[in-house]
């Protein structure tokens, strides 16, 4: 990755998340819900479930938060009903932007993530505008210094797409959505455990920005990101440390 590092990128939007954990446990409990109600409240035989409580694990959620998300999902609590919304856009030097929400009024959504991009320089987008530069995939993140030759072998055997090492040494594991969890799987059982991994929407290209111009998009990025109906946000853009 000329220009900057991968792997000091993916530590920034980590320690990013751990500072924003509490908003993260409500996000995440929407996930959960919509999950459960869509496909049963068994994780074992819901993926997409299976990775919204991986999720939570992840930042500490406690257990009694996901389980009474799961029950809002299966009807055994009384929970509301979200409708999944997806915004696209442009931000600082035309960094693409795509934004994932969950929601129970979508006019409020549409109007707060309007005024955010605006307010922050950026605008929205029509559906499709940007979603071509992106990919559905998993993406697993290794540490520089793991064995490419153990990462490579358990996750081609696993079903993986691709496996490809960082100009910083970072690896870097692509799966098809559905495979995600196999691969994952066999690579912690391998003893391979990742210090990155979720199924993403992984842009095809990036937009480097550095200086006020990264200062400017991350600020839109976090006004995005602050908004209790947005789950995830996704960009173009790199902002170099």
């Amino acid at each position: 990755m000329a220009g900057h590092s991968k792997w000091a990128n993916i530590q920034h939007r980590k320690g990013r998340q751990d500072e924003k954990r509490g908003a993260a446990f409500s996000k995440i409990a929407k996930e959960i819900t919509v999950a459960a109600k869509m496909g049963g409240g068994d994780p074992g035989f819901n993926p997409r479930l299976r990775l919204a409580v991986d999720k939570g694990k992840a930042v500490n959620m406690p257990k009694d938060k996901i389980e009474n998300a799961i029950k809002k999902g299966t009807g055994e609590l009384e929970g509301v009903s979200y409708e999944e919304l997806r915004y696209e856009g442009y931000g600082i030097a035309g960094a693409a932007v795509m934004v994932d929400c969950l929601t129970d009024n979508k006019v409020r959504t549409v109007a707060e993530v309007r005024h955010a991009f605006a307010k922050n320089g950026g605008n929205l987008g029509t559906d499709g505008s940007v979603a071509f530069m992106f990919k559905h995939c998993g993406q697993l993140i290794f540490a520089p210094g793991v064995s490419e030759d153990k990462v490579m072998d358990a996750a081609i055997e696993a079903g993986a797409e691709d496996v490809s090492t960082n100009d910083d040494g970072s690896i870097e594991v692509i799966t098809g959505p559905g495979d995600f969890l196999a691969v994952k799987d066999a690579l912690e059982k391998a003893g391979l455990a990742p210090e990155f991994a979720e199924v993403t929407m992984k842009p095809g290209s990036e937009t480097e920005l550095a200086g006020d111009d990264a200062a400017k998009m991350q600020k839109l990025l976090d006004a995005l990101e602050g908004l209790d109906d947005v789950q995830e946000v996704y960009t173009t853009a790199v902002m170099d440390e």
